[in-house]
Formats: C-alpha cells, structure tokens, sequence
C-alpha cells in the first residue's frame, strides 16, 4: 500500500472501470468527428486574466474555485475550470478564424480543475468533451449542437435525461432587462456577497441554488419578456428546428448558467437520477466572448459535456456499455523455445491489426490459463516442446471450448480468418 493517495476530490481512473469513461469520450465526439469539427488541445494552465475576463469575474468559478499558482518568473497562472476560453485562445493565436472558412468547428476532450466541495457528481478534476464553433451566428448551428449532443446521448443508450433551452438576450435587449432586475433585486433580503454580485452580474444571482432565495427570485421580471424581436426571431428558430427534428426540449426561463460569456441561446442536460448534480452537460452562444480576450468580433457556440456524470447518468439507469475485449488472443509458452516462438507469433499478430497478449513470467499451464480467461480473449495459443518439434501450436476457442492443431507459419493467417 503506498503512503500517498490522490487528492481530495479528485479519483483515478484504472482498469476495468476505465474503459467506460473512454467508451463515452468516444461515443460523445462521434457525431463531432462526422460533422466537421477538427480535434483541438491546449495546456492544462493559462493565465488567470483569459479567465478572469472570459469566464467573468463575479463567478463562483473566478472568485472561489479556480486553482491559481505564481510561477518563478512572477506569471499568474490557473489551472482551467472550463474549456471554451481556452479552445478560443488558441484558435485566435492561431489565426484560425482567418483561414477563410467559418465557422471554425473544434472539438475537445480532457481534464478541468475547479476548488469545490466535493460529493458524488462534483469534483475537483474532472472530465469534459466539448465543442465549439467559432465566427458565425446561425441558429443553425446552435440547433445542430444540441442535436450532436442529444445524438450522443442516445447513442450511449441513454433515454432519461432532458434538454433544458432559455434565450439570455443579446447586448441590445440584456440591458434593458439587466436594470429591471437590478431593481428587483434591490428590495430584497440579500447577503452582501449577492448584493454586490447585483451590481456586477444580476442574472448570476438568478442562478443562486439556495432556496431562500430561489423563494424571493417567484416574482422575478423574466427576460423572456424584454428580448428583442431579433432575439424573439432568432430563439423560435432554434427552437423550430429541433422540433422538426425530433429533440424534445424543455423551455426554462430561469436558465441562466454559471457563465458570463452567454448570450442568446443557452442550454442544459440534466438527468433526474443523479440528485443534486443533475446537470450532465450544457453550453450556449457566447457572440461577445472574443472582444472580451482581445480578438475580434467572431460570434461562437458551443458546449461541454462531463464524462464522470454521464458515466453516472448510465449507472443511474442500468445502462450496461457493450465494451469489447481488449485482447483477442492469448499466448501460453510452456518452456523456454516456446516462449521465443510465441512471443514472435503475438508480435506478427499485432503488427496484422489483432491485439494480442502474452502469458509473461513463466507461469505454469494452469496459472496462464486462468491470465488467459481474465483477458477476455477469444482464442488462446499453446504450444510446448512437443508442438515446436511438429511445427504446429494448440488454438483453443475460448467460447467452445474446442481446440484444434495449427502450423505455426499459419498461425496469423488462421486467426485472421477467424476473427473477421
């Protein structure tokens, strides 16, 4: 046992439970992958202004959970909470936005850090895919990411969560609504953390999970009612074609999201059997985020979907992933001339597409066997002295139990066949 553990709040991810989280990442970037978006990578740290003023400073996420360093050189780093800010910086400093085909389709997967409580669902690193498309305004294309993400889902086989759909306004009609809220927000009994975050933010306090005050938000101007007819327009659009494209929604006035950078569309996964973090996933439009990091006007969407919590989505509904054996083949030497021979038929094997395993350490017939049986392999190969001299190697089917002589020289051919 070693003396070390992992963090508080965060978790490790090992075999076999690993292979789930990878069948996620994997069943959530499909529909990206087939839709045009290219995969993205940026470092795990960045400065802390890209989030300060990206992300926004009045957050719970700035304020209270971002992981911040000095380095020896005096720069002020943070770990990042979310990708969006991240995946956009790279793409202005790589001038992707110039290359003449917009949008700018990305996707991404990796780790986030953020200095929460921990509890089941929330975690102080976690996992994320996500996608962005940078420099168009379409409603077309916020439909078609929250079609990609419910496709996702679905493929996975999961059937019991919801997509919940609100419109934030834009930098015309906001405003407007911004000092109604002000104003309402004002005459109630407040902390003076969320009396300051009024002055800064209304609409994060709209977002405020406590219930003292969701039971003082009841009576709340809603923005639905001072969105513009550009962003009335544009909302029906969005909303029309998911409808014609059969992706259920729910209308969620109070949706607001833990972001400053949204605008206009906003969304959220939710799935009713993960208790308090319900939220799986979510995203929006974020047509001002770019000015807000130095670059130029280039309206985006996009969003985020957690891999831990839809690994939980899964549990929570008895959701059982078909995930393949790692190996297809097992080899078991007995005796050193066997060792090299097999070990050289494993390593033709692999270089033919089959993956293939290898009885290591000298164990005994009964002890590899059981190795064999653990790997989920659908063949094992025998052999021993006996065989080498006749030039064959024992393939057994480990579904039928049958066993059969195989010419050693045939052995990759053989298998496959057998494999399909």
């Amino acid at each position: 046992m070693s003396t070390f553990q992992a963090p508080k709040g965060t978790y490790d991810l090992t075999p076999p439970d690993s292979a789930k989280f990878l069948a996620v990442r994997e069943a959530i970037s499909a529909p990206l992958r087939d839709s045009g978006y290219g995969y993205i990578e940026t470092p795990g740290f960045e400065d802390v202004e890209l989030f300060a003023r990206g992300v926004g400073e009045s957050t719970d996420i700035v304020t209270k959970e971002m992981y911040t360093l000095t380095t020896k050189g005096g720069a002020e780093l943070a770990l990042r909470p979310e990708g969006t800010a991240s995946v956009l910086r790279a793409a202005l400093e790589a001038n992707l936005h110039k290359a003449g085909n917009l949008p700018v389709k990305l996707w991404y997967s990796g780790s986030y850090y953020r200095y929460e409580r921990p509890q089941k669902g929330r975690y102080r690193h976690f996992s994320q895919v996500g996608a962005e498309a940078i420099g168009t305004e379409d409603p077309v294309l916020d439909a078609e990411l929250i079609i990609l993400a419910d496709q996702a889902y679905r493929s996975l086989g999961l059937r019991q969560f919801r997509i919940l759909l609100n419109s934030l306004g834009d930098k015309e009609c906001r405003p407007v609504y911004r000092e109604a809220l002000q104003t309402f927000l004002r005459d109630l009994d407040l902390d003076e953390e969320t009396r300051r975050r009024i002055e800064i933010n209304p609409l994060r306090v709209l977002d405020d999970k406590r219930p003292d005050v969701q039971k003082q938000l009841t009576d709340a101007p809603k923005l639905r009612d001072y969105l513009c007819d550009a962003c009335k327009a544009y909302h029906e659009e969005v909303r029309a074609l998911l409808t014609a494209a059969g992706v259920e929604y729910e209308d969620d006035e109070k949706l607001v999201r833990g972001l400053d950078y949204y605008t206009r569309t906003t969304f959220e996964f939710v799935h009713d059997g993960l208790g308090s973090q319900s939220a799986v996933g979510g995203g929006g439009r974020y047509d001002g985020l770019s000015e807000m990091i130095g670059g130029p006007v280039l309206p985006s969407v996009g969003w985020a979907l957690g891999v831990d919590r839809t690994v939980l989505a899964l549990e929570a509904e008895g959701v059982e992933l078909d995930i393949p054996a790692t190996t297809s083949v097992y080899a078991v030497p007995l005796g050193e001339e066997a060792r090299r021979a097999l070990f050289a038929a494993v390593t033709e094997l692999r270089r033919a597409g089959i993956a293939a395993d290898f009885a290591f350490g000298g164990r005994g017939l009964k002890g590899a066997m059981k190795s064999a049986n653990r790997s989920g392999a659908r063949f094992t190969l025998v052999a021993g002295e006996r065989d080498l001299a006749e030039g064959v190697v024992q393939l057994k089917d480990m579904e039928s139990g049958e066993q059969s002589a195989v010419p050693l020289a045939e052995v990759v051919a053989e298998l496959t066949t057998r494999l399909g």
